[in-house]
């Protein structure tokens, strides 16, 4: 057709060049075996999606599971900061070798390719795509129960690349009770939907904060109202992050795995049946 952009994943065409969705799906390295395959994803940014995928990521860990994570989120990355990992991925002529956390949580991110964390990734989104693509087909996680990817905020390239490249299992949204993001959730569960991969579990974070004195819960970002979006989209997981500065605390220090924090049962619980 003229003016093809060859994109089919974004193309209502029905055109003779055009390609089934899972012809665009790319193995992961030849030594990765991967049983499960989890986006964390949230309609805009700053709503606490990296924090949700550590948290996550810990607590599969301590019930046993071969875990990783793909940072997907190439121009803020996060995810290494949280578990205090410095240094770069080792890279061979077999591929690239993620790094390995404390507990054994192995994690792949830009941060950890680059000269310096700090130094900005200034690339248009063909190029990010790509570097995603390649955390896929390129790094060797071995082994591994569930890959995590924390994706950006969004509805863009990266989310879309993942859906297109990786055999993903289902999402997980991170929300927060303010009634703009919980219209910006609904893009995110529609964008699921059209690609054609559940929605897990809605995830409301910043959702009360429990006063260490009396002990009654504050819904300081409005009234909660998970319940209502989980209907919406016939989400049945559901589950409550509360404002809790000692976790703050831990993922600013890199002690995030050092927490106990009872928190994502309901989610956790979820993805443990699916193996």
């Amino acid at each position: 057709m003229p003016n093809c952009t060859h994109d089919c994943g974004s193309c209502s065409a029905n055109c003779g060049e055009r390609r089934d969705a899972a012809s665009f799906k790319k193995p992961a390295h030849k030594e990765s075996h991967i049983r499960k395959v989890i986006g964390v994803v949230s309609g805009k940014g700053g709503v606490g999606k990296s924090m949700v995928t550590s948290l996550l990521a810990v607590a599969l860990r301590r019930a046993g599971k071969q875990v990783a994570i793909l940072d997907a989120d190439v121009t803020g990355p996060s995810i290494p900061r949280a578990f205090g990992l410095r240094g770069h991925a080792l890279m061979t002529d077999r591929g690239v070798f993620p790094m390995e956390t404390r507990m054994g949580i192995k994690v792949m991110s830009i941060n950890l390719l680059l000269q310096n964390e700090t130094d900005p990734v200034v690339w248009r989104g063909p190029v990010i795509a790509g570097a995603i693509q390649q955390f896929w087909t390129d790094v060797i996680y071995g082994d591994v129960d569930f890959l995590l990817v924390d994706m950006p905020p969004g509805t863009g390239d990266v989310p879309l690349t993942v859906f297109q490249t990786m055999p993903v299992d289902g999402i997980i949204v991170v929300a927060s009770p303010q009634e703009l993001v919980g219209m910006i959730v609904e893009k995110a569960c529609n964008m699921a939907k059209m690609m054609d991969v559940p929605v897990l579990s809605i995830v409301e974070n910043f959702s009360y904060f429990k006063c260490p004195g009396c002990g009654q819960e504050h819904a300081l970002f409005g009234k909660s109202r998970l319940t209502e979006t989980a209907a919406a989209h016939d989400v049945t997981c559901q589950d409550k992050l509360p404002i809790d500065p000692a976790l703050a605390e831990a993922a600013d220090s890199g002690k995030l795995e050092e927490t106990n924090a009872p928190y994502l049962q309901q989610t956790t619980d979820l993805l443990l049946k699916m193996l």
